[in-house]
């Protein structure tokens, strides 16, 4: 999965485990790809700004919109 910041500021944390526990990875600009990420993602928290979310490398795939807030599984 892949992810492009859409705000400069913009600050997204996904966890490896449930409930913003276990190694956590911190991105806060475009990523062409972070499929060993996401992968292994199950919560994840958007501190600030949007980001959109693409489930292949490169921006291609599934759009998935994430604003502020938490998603404590995925």
């Amino acid at each position: 999965m892949s992810n492009t910041g859409m705000s400069m500021r913009g600050k997204i944390i996904f966890y490896e485990d449930r409930n913003f526990q276990g190694r956590s990875y911190e991105c806060m600009s475009d990523c062409s790809d972070m499929t060993s990420y996401l992968s292994r993602c199950h919560s994840c928290r958007v501190e600030s700004g949007c980001f959109m979310v693409y489930d292949r490398p490169n921006y291609v795939g599934n759009q998935y919109f994430m604003r502020r807030g938490e998603s404590p599984t995925t």
